[in-house]
């Protein structure tokens, strides 16, 4: 059995994610003008469009197909965009580069960096009322709309985000360091995979596994993600390294150690893949992604 070529399925997927993206955007010139082109300046930046593919290898697991979850997925990847916008911030990270390039606010200002975020927060919802005409029920948008608002809301990303600005400098417990991985990080990979199953006409037990499946990937992708800012760099992060120690952040390497923080990526890795067996053969390309985020580089 040959072994799966992920950089082509990347390739691809990430080409089509950008045209999509390039596509669904407002143009710059559209009035007012300088909002759209903080929010392209972002968006078309760069990046992995991990959340995108993840929708896309969803529903692929369940004989989906790509454009019939392209609004969603880039929905993702704008609720992606939006929360590192913020989280650039001077009152949030205050960081000066993202992708390789300078932040929002550094070229657009505080204020329409944030309009900038808000605008596609909200453009993502509108994205995925449109995935209703590509579906062949639309009363499944409800739940994915109700699924990724969960994700991005208190209950999940931002919560997550909340409790990880409480925790700086503090002395925080294992319990609470797995809260905020779990909710900042894990529940948009999970709602990923779940939104691209639902909108492929996946069943219960389809969405069960590749909810259990997104938990595990979701952790294991913030632990890498804790230990490349310590042993990162600017120039293959893409941002600037070292500012979790900087700013006394709650990270596994910090409370476990970094050789203990490995084990836990890759055992939590196992643990994905495992639970991707029921798909069988239309699990490869999400087998392939787990490996690819335990290994990455950036």
């Amino acid at each position: 059995m040959s072994a799966f070529d992920l950089d082509g399925y990347l390739k691809e997927r990430r080409v089509l994610v950008d045209a999509a993206l390039d596509r669904l955007l407002p143009p710059e010139p559209t009035p007012p003008p300088t909002v759209h082109r903080a929010m392209r300046y972002s968006v078309l930046a760069g990046g992995k469009r991990l959340r995108p593919i993840l929708v896309i290898a969803g529903a692929e697991a369940v004989g989906g197909a790509a454009q019939t979850v392209m609004p969603t997925a880039c929905a993702l990847e704008l609720i992606h965009t939006y929360s590192l916008i913020h989280d650039d911030l001077p009152a949030m990270d205050n960081d000066d580069y993202r992708r390789g390039r300078l932040t929002n606010h550094k070229v657009f200002g505080d204020a329409m960096a944030i309009l900038a975020g808000d605008a596609l927060l909200t453009l993502a919802f509108r994205l995925i009322a449109e995935n209703a005409a590509l579906v062949k029920d639309p009363r499944v948008i409800r739940d994915v709309v109700a699924e990724i608002a969960d994700a991005a809301g208190t209950g999940g990303m931002v919560g997550g985000q909340v409790v990880d600005i409480e925790s700086e400098g503090q002395a925080v417990t294992v319990e609470t360091l797995e809260y905020i991985h779990i909710h900042k990080t894990a529940a948009l990979i999970r709602g990923s995979l779940r939104a691209g199953v639902r909108l492929a006409g996946g069943d219960g037990a389809a969405v069960a596994a590749i909810s259990d499946a997104g938990q595990s990937l979701g952790l294991a992708f913030q632990i890498v993600d804790d230990i490349l800012d310590v042993e990162g760099s600017l120039e293959v992060l893409g941002k600037t390294a070292g500012s979790d120690e900087r700013k006394q952040k709650a990270t596994y390497p910090a409370l476990h150690g970094i050789e203990a923080s490995r084990r836990e990526a890759r055992r939590l890795i196992e643990e994905t893949k495992s639970r991707l067996a029921v798909f069988g053969g239309r699990s490869a390309p999400l087998c392939a992604l787990a490996d690819y985020v335990v290994e990455r580089k950036s």
